[in-house]
């Protein structure tokens, strides 16, 4: 055990940092008796520390909804300077942030406690947003160079309402709980991420104190320009790596399986168990994030372990993610995928012979902050796969068509299925991967296979978009299922 110059036990050698997702901080009693108690006694408690998402759907309306793009506080706030519909939807969030409080606690004096917290964020955030839109009546001040903060702080109240009540509620039942709260709520400084983090957790005694900490962390880098929507991972990712912890967990509702259960059936998949930050970029790729490929790098440079695991089945050891794993033989890991993508594709005969034109493109897509999980080109076409929605995808194609005024630019709605593993180097997969979608008769309108041969994309029209993740699992991964070992803690 590492000690340091005075003889103190060093943390760093103790203690886990451990993220808990929305789905799950729904349901209090679960993260309580599966993840912070456990079977564990009352002096085991500690050397923990929490950074929690909002509760599950709160984000959707403080923002936007994540899948169906729906309207939130900042979405109206920011479409309109003059309609006051924004704080019709502000009004709402309070009665939905309190309802959540009554579900949670039964004593009075506490719900009254959590409503008066959550209220005075809510209320103040409403303050500073009505300022700020009269000040932009001004012709010298222009909203849009604001955004992007209203958007951190709009953000910034799921997570400190999530974790304030966490603390409250455990401290209740006798642990000794301590609120972290990064989201800069008043703070008169604003400091890097890094030095941040190091000024928040120098007060507290891990030994003795059970940290709940925001996931959304006001920085001078500010989190939601790089990260947006994935900026808790990157507080999680960060704490662990400035408190040197032994490993990173997330608890998710699921385990990181070899497909999703519901389309495949829960008795055909099999949890990875074991698997490299390799994969988890991929997965990243598709949007079903394991971890942020940025925040997964925090981890591997350092050498920090990532145990993903399941909420509602705590004792299971869950899968394992460290950066030197290779499968012990070749083989597919993981079948997962991404609907509702939009495929874009320029056809230009200008193109043959002069470079340039997909920096174009992508120039264009940063614009629109449209992210593309996969792209092919030929002589006078290349088509990028977007995951966005329609109204983002309409005004791409418009800046395309002022860009390449010559072009023919399509869309077309397609669906993204990948074949993914540390070591996917197996004679004839590619093979018997498409005589399995063509005996299920279903089309490959694009298949993309890089030389380093850790996944295969198959771009597929979206209604068959479930058929296609059966059909891989069943011939690249279910013959295989008994090879799969859990690996232990």
């Amino acid at each position: 055990m590492l000690q340091d110059s005075e003889g103190k036990i060093m943390t760093s050698q103790l203690h886990t940092v451990e993220k808990i997702g929305g789905t799950s901080m729904s349901n209090y009693e679960a993260v309580r008796d599966n993840i912070i108690i456990g079977n564990r006694s009352k002096d085991e408690l500690y050397q923990r520390i929490y950074v929690v998402s909002a509760y599950g759907g709160v984000t959707n309306e403080l923002l936007e909804h994540k899948k169906t793009g729906e309207p939130g506080v900042y979405a109206l706030f920011a479409d309109s300077e003059s309609d006051w519909a924004w704080g019709d939807d502000l009004t709402k969030l309070v009665k939905f942030l309190t309802d959540i409080n009554g579900e949670l606690f039964e004593d009075p004096m506490l719900k009254q406690q959590a409503d008066q917290f959550i209220t005075d964020r809510v209320e103040g955030v409403r303050g500073c947003l009505i300022d700020l839109q009269r000040l932009c009546s001004y012709g010298q001040f222009q909203l849009e160079e604001h955004l992007l903060t209203v958007r951190e702080m709009l953000a910034g109240i799921g997570e400190a309402h999530s974790a304030f009540n966490t603390a409250l509620k455990l401290q209740q039942e006798g642990i000794n709980a301590r609120f972290v709260d990064l989201t800069g709520w008043r703070d008169h400084e604003l400091l890097p991420l890094d030095e941040k983090l190091k000024q928040a957790f120098d007060a507290v005694d891990l030994s003795r104190e059970l940290p709940i900490v925001t996931g959304y962390a006001q920085c001078k880098e500010g989190l939601m320009r790089t990260f947006d929507r994935g900026y808790s991972e990157m507080t999680f990712s960060r704490v662990a790596v400035i408190t040197e912890a032994r490993e990173a967990i997330i608890h998710k509702e699921y385990h990181l399986s070899s497909a999703d259960p519901n389309i495949v059936g829960a008795e055909k998949v099999v949890p990875l168990g074991r698997t490299n930050y390799d994969v988890a970029d991929q997965l990243a790729n598709l949007g079903m994030e394991a971890i942020h490929p940025r925040a997964g790098k925090g981890l591997r440079q350092n050498e920090i372990p990532l145990r993903v695991m399941n909420t509602f089945e705590p004792e299971h050891t869950g899968t394992l993610i460290t950066g030197d794993y290779v499968s012990e033989k070749p083989q597919v890991e993981i079948i997962a995928g991404a609907k509702g993508v939009f495929a874009i594709e320029v056809f230009d005969q200008d193109m043959q012979g002069e470079p340039g034109s997909d920096r174009r493109i992508l120039d264009v897509l940063s614009r629109f902050k449209v992210r593309f999980m996969s792209k092919d080109t030929n002589a006078n076409t290349i088509t990028h796969y977007v995951g966005s929605t329609l109204k983002h995808v309409k005004r791409v194609v418009k800046a395309l068509k002022d860009e390449f005024p010559n072009a023919e630019i399509n869309t077309r709605k397609v669906a993204v299925v990948s074949a993914i593993g540390s070591d996917m180097k197996v004679p004839g997969i590619l093979a018997r991967s498409v005589k399995s979608l063509a005996d299920e008769e279903i089309s490959v309108l694009a298949l993309h296979q890089c030389m380093r041969q850790v996944d295969i994309q198959f771009v597929v029209d979206e209604d068959d978009y479930e058929k296609a993740i059966v059909a891989l699992h069943g011939v690249l991964i279910e013959p295989h299922n008994h090879e799969y070992a859990i690996v232990a803690a």
